[in-house]
């Protein structure tokens, strides 16, 4: 219908225009900001994942630039380490032509020395940032919490919440110089040396007495700490160029060997004492009296004719008549001429008489009443040795600390064998956390012989109950580890007790400083030098390879980082971004709709002055 008072063609007319500016006003902002979705209302989910991913770029491109700053840092280093491996080729040389007969030490130590400051000049200036990795301050540099960095190298999201990931790098593994010691050129500073005295090592004068560097690998014969015993025995010279001839009446040569008589230590006194150490009562031995007559000589060669002219005949003739006893004479004595070489030349004088201990547990030889009859006694004097017993040691204690190791939860760890007399060894290990729980301590440190006793006898007394573990009486800084003497009374050859393959986990380990190398004051020491230097050397190359892994993982995590931003903006885009094609198309299509709305409204407004004529 038609009304004066409503005009609802207008009104049609005038909503259908508002609805198609509402659509042009956003299209046209669809248009100049080419997004989709600008605010929450757009649509809410994919306004909040898009502004959230776009806060998660800025957030990894941080990482990138601080990938980059790490990027800066490791390639310092990792110039400096090129140069000192470098330095230290030159230097491996110097020490080689030092060796040479006739070279000036003096001159070459000073070119050592040049060598060395350029070292030090490169570890000082080898750092980026206010940071040196080559040239430190920690105060446990083997302590992983104290010597880390971190390099920013991740943004993660997960779960609602977010994290920051961290490339590690310890800086005991590149340290070249460390104030407190534990640089790849000092002294390690977790040496064990003689772990309490269970092993030797190598000792130079660089600053007092000093370990120059343990190199046990295991072999039972690298740094053992044995005792053995030996068959007691005893030489004398026999009258070469004077011929014994039993030919003449009633000639003979008369003695008593005795054998294998226990061990009396009444007066003896310190260690020796300790060690050897028998309750009586003591077994007297065997006594048994020899006489050499021509008959004796005839039964032993006929082809003498009754007289010994060398002193390997003597020998035969005596071991005839002493090896059913128990004893044993030997005549293969000689030596190397010139020393060195295969030319062996014989002695025909040096003689021995050793026990064949065939009698009770004693080790003991001698000839006594010695007596002879229109010949000589061919050299044989009286004499006696109780030989040695070697059911023993002696250590000398030093103390030692098992040090933090990197990662290993129960540091630095000593494995070794142990065995007496003999028997099949047995294998054994202690760490530092078996020493703090042994001791009621959390430094790792066996500081006295009572707790090195302590220690040995945790692990020794369940496999070996007859070995005596105790400090000794007569030097407190003494440890005695024997066989009880109340249950073996061994003595002599085939007697022994020893450590022996001792391993160290952490080793081997420098224990000189670099700096610290002088030829001028220790000519002697270049081939212990040479060989610091191979494996100080082949630290400072481990550390630098080090370096280079982490150089290539930093370059791989900065190429990702960039990768992953670019994904990111791909993602955010088809989230928000417009369409602008289907926008600018959509654009057109709204202004002409505007258009033909803004016609329409004009029409039907048309419509109200044709009835306002019918009132004129």
């Amino acid at each position: 219908m038609t009304s004066i008072l409503t005009n609802t063609s207008a009104s049609s007319a005038i909503q259908v225009l508002r609805a198609i500016n509402s659509n042009l006003a956003a299209t046209q902002g669809q248009a100049s900001a080419g997004l989709r979705i600008r605010t929450a209302a757009d649509n809410a989910a994919y306004w909040s994942i898009s502004t959230t991913m776009r806060s998660d770029k800025m957030s990894i491109s941080a990482v990138a630039d601080a990938l980059g700053l790490g990027a800066a840092k490791v390639d310092t280093a990792y110039a400096g380490m090129e140069a000192v491996i470098d330095v230290l080729r030159e230097f491996k040389a110097k020490l080689v032509a030092a060796k040479e007969p006739g070279v000036d030490k003096a001159k070459v130590q000073s070119e050592l020395d040049q060598l060395k400051q350029m070292v030090v000049s490169i570890a000082t200036s080898s750092g980026f940032g206010g940071q040196n990795w080559l040239n430190t301050d920690i105060g446990q540099i083997y302590d992983l919490k104290a010597n880390k960095v971190s390099l920013v190298s991740s943004f993660s999201r997960s779960s609602g919440s977010v994290s920051i990931g961290t490339i590690d790098l310890h800086l005991d593994e590149i340290s070249l110089f460390n104030t407190a010691g534990g640089g790849l050129l000092q002294a390690d500073p977790r040496d064990v040396k003689t772990i309490g005295g269970m092993r030797y090592g190598t000792v130079y004068p660089e600053s007092g007495s000093s370990t120059i560097y343990y190199t046990e690998t295991g072999s039972s014969w690298m740094n053992p700490t044995w005792n053995s015993g030996a068959a007691g025995t005893f030489s004398f010279n026999f009258p070469h160029g004077s011929p014994l001839d039993f030919n003449s009446p009633g000639a003979e040569i008369k003695f008593d060997i005795i054998l294998d008589r226990e061990y009396d230590p009444s007066g003896d006194t310190g260690i020796t004492a300790e060690l050897r150490d028998l309750p009586g009562p003591y077994d007297p031995g065997h006594t048994k009296t020899i006489t050499i007559t021509k008959a004796h000589v005839d039964a032993y060669d006929a082809s003498l004719g009754g007289i010994i002219s060398t002193n390997t005949q003597f020998a035969g003739l005596l071991n005839t008549l002493l090896n059913p006893e128990g004893a044993h004479v030997n005549a293969n004595y000689g030596h190397y001429q010139p020393p060195g070489s295969n030319n062996w030349i014989h002695d025909d004088v040096l003689m021995s008489v050793e026990t064949r201990q065939m009698h009770g547990n004693g080790s003991y030889v001698e000839i006594a009443n010695l007596s002879s009859v229109g010949v000589s006694t061919g050299g044989l004097t009286q004499k006696s040795d109780y030989g040695e017993r070697g059911s023993g040691l002696s250590l000398q204690f030093d103390p030692f600390t098992l040090h933090i190791d990197g990662d290993t939860p129960d540091g630095v760890e000593v494995s070794f064998q142990f065995s007496i007399n003999g028997a099949p060894s047995k294998s054994y290990e202690f760490n530092r956390t078996y020493v703090n729980n042994l001791l009621g301590k959390d430094t790792g440190a066996i500081e006295t012989a009572d707790e090195m006793v302590t220690l040995l006898r945790s692990l020794l007394d369940a496999d070996w109950p007859d070995t005596v573990i105790q400090v000794s009486s007569a030097d407190p800084s003494k440890i005695i580890v024997k066989s009880d003497p109340a249950v073996d009374r061994k003595w002599g050859a085939g007697t022994r007790a020893g450590f022996s393959d001792i391993v160290v986990s952490i080793e081997p380990l420098p224990a000189i400083n670099f700096l610290n190398i002088d030829i001028k004051q220790n000519p002697d020491l270049i081939d212990h030098y040479l060989n610091y230097i191979e494996v100080a050397g082949q630290r400072v190359v481990d550390g630098a390879a080090v370096l280079g892994a982490l150089k290539q993982h930093i370059d791989m995590q900065s190429e990702f980082a960039n990768k992953l931003m670019d994904t990111i903006d791909k993602g955010v885009g088809r989230l928000v971004d417009a369409n602008m094609d289907l926008v600018l198309t959509r654009l057109k299509a709204l202004q002409t709709q505007e258009q033909l709305a803004i016609q329409s409204l004009h029409i039907a407004n048309n419509n109200n002055e044709a009835i306002l004529q019918l009132f004129r």
